[in-house]
């Protein structure tokens, strides 16, 4: 698979069918990201591995904590305070059209609540990572992880797996960190459910916008 053909398919996967990805397909892929950019070759990432037994047992827990209702709050800004325009808009968007794909109306905010709770169970993903860093890290390290983060997303694919990138866990980050046991000092960014798309739900088919190139790009 091309690098162009792995960019184009991969998507925020947001049903997943329960095939269990290989672990040594995990480790691999790992492995080989591990090569993407890290300014002064820091290599910032911290990364914990869920699947098998362990994912069972940490959705069970999951299960009980969306139960009770509420979330643990975030340690870092997942948006920036009153996000504007362009920006804003496009978030709204790709949320409205997602609830189109889903025919979950406007105005249903029980089922859109429901809906969201899927974010929390990996969306059926029978495999995820965590990824953890360093409080003492600075944005430049935080961008770091992305760099690592898309490099695995896009092995995954040529691996024949899809993945959803899920920010949404900083907001049970201590249900997260009392399971996995990170090292001290670490913060949760977010985790990656991976596994294989299921093809015939209809969130899948929404394929997210992207602005028009010359809205942000330029040549000098």
């Amino acid at each position: 698979m091309k690098v162009s053909e792995a960019v184009e398919r991969r998507m925020s996967v947001r049903t997943f069918l329960p095939d269990p990805v290989p672990r040594e397909v995990m480790e691999r892929t790992l492995r080989r990201a591990a090569r993407a950019p890290s300014g002064g070759n820091v290599q910032p990432w911290l990364i914990a591995v869920l699947d098998g037994a362990r994912m069972e047992e940490f959705r069970a827990i999951m299960e009980a904590r969306l139960e009770e209702g509420g979330d643990e709050g975030t340690e870092y800004p997942v948006y920036p305070p009153n996000l504007h325009d362009p920006y804003r808009s496009r978030r709204f968007k790709v949320g409205e059209d997602m609830y189109r794909k889903l025919e979950i109306e406007r105005g249903d905010k029980p089922a859109r609540l429901e809906w969201l709770k899927n974010n929390h169970r990996f969306f059926g993903a029978p495999a995820a990572i965590f990824c953890h860093v360093d409080r003492r890290m600075n944005a430049p390290q935080w961008s770091d992880l992305g760099m690592f983060l898309q490099t695995f997303m896009l092995l995954m694919q040529e691996e024949g797996y899809d993945t959803c990138a899920q920010e949404a866990w900083a907001r049970f980050h201590a249900t997260v960190d009392a399971f996995v046991r990170p090292p001290a000092d670490t913060m949760l960014f977010c985790a990656v459910a991976v596994g294989k798309r299921d093809p015939d739900h209809p969130v899948n088919r929404l394929r997210a916008d992207r602005a028009p190139f010359e809205e942000w790009a330029r040549f000098l």
